[in-house]
């Protein structure tokens, strides 16, 4: 163990809690993914349930006007009653066909005595920017089924002007009518056939898309295990150095002095004929 001695010293101690605040931070966005993976498979559950659903009365569906529970979002109630074409109003910015145009909010004043606002659908704008030519509601009573969906917020800076309204804020529509409305959501109305490409253009069906959420959580988590996998990886290279520096001092030195040295070349020896050849040459 004393070859991981190191890891104890203060810098090694500040990159593990680097390592481990970086974790934290990806096991944090991994857990948020997996929290919209939740909520996005709630709502293709509900569009499931509801988006086709036999139609109840609205009475039935929101007992209480201001109220209304997220999971009865695309709830198909039945209204029956009369529009009432002076109080409808548009909604601006609102995507449709590929471009930007408006929602069409007519109230209806139902059987018994309340409003109960419709969305009628989507209507492209003009080249001034205005809400194109659409068909009025129609007179009289009327008997007509709509899919549930929440009111929104307004939207700080954004107001409405006149009948065109910056959000589908209901309260401000309700103070608008002037009479009991419901608040707690609105109703998108149902069209089939012809009607539903005629403008206003019927909205489209949600889509049942869980998204990549499964697959972002993973990733979030394999990047926090990888922190641990590159703090280790690290740490051995520095081990790796330091039994190196270590073993080069502990080997004793190599001086010139100390090394053997070699015996001299034998001389080599002079034959008879060498010495006659050499007298020869003297001569």
């Amino acid at each position: 163990m004393s070859r991981w001695r190191f890891l104890a010293s203060p810098r090694w101690a500040g990159y593990l809690a680097l390592v481990v605040v970086f974790a934290i931070a990806c096991s944090a966005l991994g857990t948020w993914q997996f929290n919209r993976r939740a909520e996005a498979l709630a709502e293709v559950a509900r569009i499931d349930a509801n988006y086709d659903a036999d139609p109840i009365p609205v009475a039935e569906a929101l007992p209480d006007p201001d109220s209304f529970d997220i999971d009865q979002r695309w709830q198909v109630v039945a209204l029956s009653g009369e529009y009432l074409h002076d109080e409808e109003v548009v909604v601006r910015n609102r995507p449709g066909a590929g471009s930007t145009g408006f929602e069409v909010l007519t109230p209806l004043r139902l059987d018994d005595g309340t409003v109960f606002v419709v969305d009628r659908g989507w209507i492209p704008q003009d080249s001034e920017g205005r809400p194109s030519e659409f068909p009025a509601a129609p007179d009289g009573r009327v008997e007509v089924t709509a899919r549930l969906k929440a009111g929104e917020q307004q939207i700080a800076g954004r107001t409405s002007s006149g009948a065109e309204f910056a959000t589908i804020d209901l309260d401000e529509l309700a103070e608008r009518v002037g009479e009991p409305t419901y608040t707690g959501a609105y109703g998108i109305l149902v069209q089939t056939g012809a009607d539903a490409s005629e403008p206003p253009i019927a909205l489209p069906r949600p889509e049942r898309d869980e998204g990549p959420h499964l697959s972002y959580a993973l990733q979030w988590f394999v990047f926090a295990l990888m922190g641990f996998v590159a703090l280790g990886w690290f740490a051995n290279q520095e081990r790796k150095l330091l039994a190196a520096d270590a073993a080069e001092r502990s080997s004793p030195p190599r001086h010139p002095s100390t090394e053997p040295k070699r015996p001299p070349k034998p001389s080599r020896s002079r034959s008879d004929a060498d010495v006659e050849d050499e007298i020869l040459d003297r001569r």
